[in-house]
């Protein structure tokens, strides 16, 4: 068995092209996998008091610095950049419109999202039909749907990702600092109105900027470690001033008890943490890209890039899943108080089975991560646009609020992106795609 693995391991080096960065399909896998480890790792589950969304980073403020570790989704947009800014390119030379370009990605995004959607509008429906809590459902749809606000948010920035190239390409580093910079005021309106709206636009602002880093990497405007240290120095230090001369929280995540998030909404302060973290993994990308030439850990990383989707959007649904049913039998197993010595013991127990389950999800419904080539005309600029207003919308509001409130089921948001995706032709249902 070993044998066919390392065949097909060295069968998959061999054909890759060495033109292919692999530290960026790396760092994707990399930071997706941190995300749900550490998404199984913060919510405290308790047989009497249900599930508690962050209750170990509540419990315990020493927590609180651990995740300027592992709230890496700065990573996932430097990747972004990256690949974004490849993308694009390749499209202008072989003279591919905005729209076609747009559709496609949106189509990669959009397809494994589908599953999902229907997923929750059906367990909601028959939940409350069958006399379950309006709040039950409420959190359990809330949780399970906190991965879509990074799709809401990475679909702006893939929106504005032909415009922001435009501007790397013409301004340089000023096209990030001016963006920085424009953040930092949306934050300083927003927290001086004490108004989380007014925040809102920084999720563009913020995202779009530091996605840009993909493109300085790409472009070779951070070769060098010397470069790499520079940044990571320069986040460090924006990043220590903002948390500990300004109002802003340690904790990168939101938690209870703070009167300002770092990430809802997004705040300046993550563009300053992305530059500590880029700069630390572009400083390590030589070891990691001679890592990479071992045909098995390529593998590996190749297989999770295939599945990377389906592997986000399911993980914590898995585990609202897993945790109702053994609160359901008196919290059997696996539901020690949190931060007690025996909960730290269970922790690689736990993550095993919900990676067994999230497994099993991604066996059955990994298929639609398969996006086959879009043979259709290139459509017009204004479809895959109004598509995505239509997604972004439904996923921001689901996010924040999911499926059921106390005045019942909002049966609209989790429809509105499939709506988008089937009215505005960026999805064409299976029997029109056979004709």
């Amino acid at each position: 068995m070993s044998t066919k693995r390392q065949s097909r391991a060295e069968q998959l080096h061999a054909a890759t092209p060495d033109s292919r960065n692999r530290v960026v399909d790396f760092l994707r896998a990399a930071a997706i996998t941190v995300v749900v480890l550490g998404h199984w790792t913060i919510v405290a589950i308790d047989a009497d008091g249900g599930i508690q969304p962050h209750g170990v980073l509540d419990a315990e403020r020493w927590t609180h610095p651990l995740t300027w570790i592992f709230q890496v989704m700065p990573i996932f947009f430097l990747v972004g950049g990256y690949s974004n800014g490849l993308s694009w390119r390749s499209a202008r030379r072989k003279q591919i419109g905005y729209g076609e370009w747009l559709r496609t990605r949106m189509r990669r995004l959009g397809i494994p999202l589908i599953p999902l959607l229907l997923a929750w509008f059906v367990i909601c429906a028959v939940g409350l039909a069958l006399g379950v809590p309006n709040e039950v459902l409420e959190l359990a749809s809330q949780m399970a749907l906190v991965p879509t606000w990074f799709l809401a948010a990475y679909l702006l920035v893939i929106i504005v990702a032909p415009a922001c190239l435009k501007l790397w390409e013409r301004f340089g580093w000023w096209s990030i600092v001016t963006g920085i910079a424009l953040a930092g005021i949306v934050d300083a309106v927003s927290i001086g109105l004490d108004s989380t709206l007014a925040g809102y636009p920084n999720y563009l602002l913020v995202w779009a900027s530091f996605h840009q880093f993909g493109f300085a990497w790409l472009d070779g405007r951070l070769a060098g470690i010397g470069r790499r240290l520079l940044l990571m120095a320069a986040g460090a230090v924006g990043l220590a001033l903002l948390v500990g001369l300004g109002p802003y929280p340690v904790s990168m995540i939101t938690t209870a008890g703070e009167t300002i998030s770092n990430s809802s909404p997004t705040r300046v302060t993550m563009a300053f943490l992305g530059m500590v973290q880029a700069g630390v993994v572009l400083a390590l990308e030589r070891p990691l890209a001679a890592l990479l030439q071992r045909p098995r850990l390529w593998l590996v990383t190749v297989l999770v890039n295939q599945r990377i989707m389906t592997w986000f959007l399911w993980h914590l649904t898995v585990f609202v899943g897993i945790a109702h049913l053994l609160i359901a039998v008196g919290g059997l197993g696996l539901l020690p108080a949190p931060l007690t010595g025996i909960w730290w013991a269970t922790r690689p127990l736990w993550c095993l089975v919900l990676l067994a389950a999230t497994g099993l999800v991604v066996l059955a419904l990994g298929r639609f991560e398969e996006v086959r080539p879009d043979t259709r005309p290139a459509p017009s600029v204004w479809s895959p646009l109004a598509a995505a207003v239509f997604v972004v919308a439904g996923l921001a509001v689901m996010a924040n609020f999911g499926i059921v409130d106390a005045d019942g089921f909002n049966w609209i948001w989790p429809l509105l992106p499939i709506v988008g995706l089937l009215l505005f032709g960026v999805v064409t249902p299976p029997n029109r795609r056979k004709r």
